[in-house]
């Protein structure tokens, strides 16, 4: 049994990895880290995870000592702190998947830029892959440190990753809207997040300056206008994007291509719902060319929690340790 440690284990994404986890035949969970409910038993922070984890506690993490029989490392924490634990993990080299946004760009500059502070661990970016594998998969096969990719990149460049490589799109026309749950905005309480001002209503945010924009263009060697927007759901991303064509193309014929051997990834004429993808990790799409107006239009639907953060993690710890890519994760997504 490989015993691992989570980092982030009282957010959202924490408590998504705990419910894979529990029906993962290979992973289990032992040290359990979350400074803002240390001490708490993780029944308290996760009543739905009670009875899979008895008398599990939640722990503050007090240095790397703590690291001692640890198997593998997930962390699931806000961008900047991946850089201070970074070091002792990679020193002893215990596997480590990361979805913070730490590593994930390659060039220290481009994160200041992205981030608005310097990067404390540069020396470090060129020892972890980008976690998405269905465009990294044999690099993250035998890989030691992953950067997992964020949910909306991962909606946006797993949509629109074939059509550039075929060459059927112009790669400095993308557009991409995308709507999220609130549980992408993580645990903490925050006015923007209230029940009151996401309930029945729709919200744009991070104008022509969202973060995940930066991961986008490095995957896709594109140029992108990103805007991101608040759905009054727990769940999901929809993401809409279009491009200009560079001529009469089949789109959803090429992602059928691309696709057709993937575990996780369902395309067809059907335009996507979130629901559809609920606690599954699976990516739907569909795509269209519009004669009238020369452009191509890509639909794609997750689950923000699962192939946008946590499935996506166990998916990539999978290939890392030589276990069957898609153990532990459904494809079947939870429906009404």
């Amino acid at each position: 049994m490989t015993q691992i440690a989570i980092f982030g284990a009282s957010g959202f994404v924490g408590g998504e990895l705990l419910r894979l986890c529990a029906a993962h035949p290979a992973l289990r969970p032992t040290r359990l880290f979350g400074d803002s409910q240390a001490g708490q038993a993780l029944g308290e922070v996760h009543p739905h995870l009670a009875l899979a984890y008895p008398g599990a506690i939640i722990e503050r993490y007090e240095g790397e000592a703590a690291l001692e029989g640890i198997d593998l490392v997930f962390a699931a924490l806000p961008h900047g702190q991946s850089q201070a634990l970074a070091p002792a993990i990679l020193d002893r080299s215990i596997p480590f998947v990361d979805l913070g946004a730490d590593f994930r760009l390659k060039d220290a500059g481009a994160y200041q830029h992205w981030y608005g502070e310097p990067h404390r661990a540069p020396e470090l970016l060129d020892r972890f892959v980008y976690g998405i594998p269905e465009l990294n998969r044999e690099a993250i096969r035998s890989a030691r440190a992953v950067a997992a990719a964020g949910c909306y990149p991962t909606a946006t460049i797993i949509a629109l990753k074939p059509l550039v490589d075929a060459g059927l799109i112009d790669p400095e026309s993308i557009v991409v809207d995308a709507a999220s749950g609130v549980s992408g905005a993580g645990k903490g309480l925050k006015d923007s997040t209230h029940f009151n001002n996401v309930s029945e209503s729709l919200s744009a945010y991070g104008l022509v300056s969202h973060r995940h924009t930066a991961e986008m263009e490095a995957s896709l060697g594109a140029n992108i206008l990103f805007t991101p927007h608040l759905a009054p759901m727990n769940r999901g991303i929809l993401a809409t994007c279009y491009a200009v064509a560079n001529g009469p193309c089949d789109p959803l014929d090429t992602l059928r291509a691309a696709y057709k051997d993937e575990p996780f990834v369902h395309v067809s004429e059907r335009a996507p719902a979130t629901k559809w993808t609920l606690g599954s990790n699976a990516v739907h799409l569909t795509a269209r060319y519009d004669a009238r107006t020369g452009r191509v239009l890509v639909i794609s639907a997750l689950d923000n929690l699962v192939k946008g953060a946590a499935g996506q993690m166990i998916q990539c710890a999978n290939l890392m340790l030589g276990f069957d890519e898609s153990q532990g994760l459904s494809v079947c997504g939870v429906y009404p």
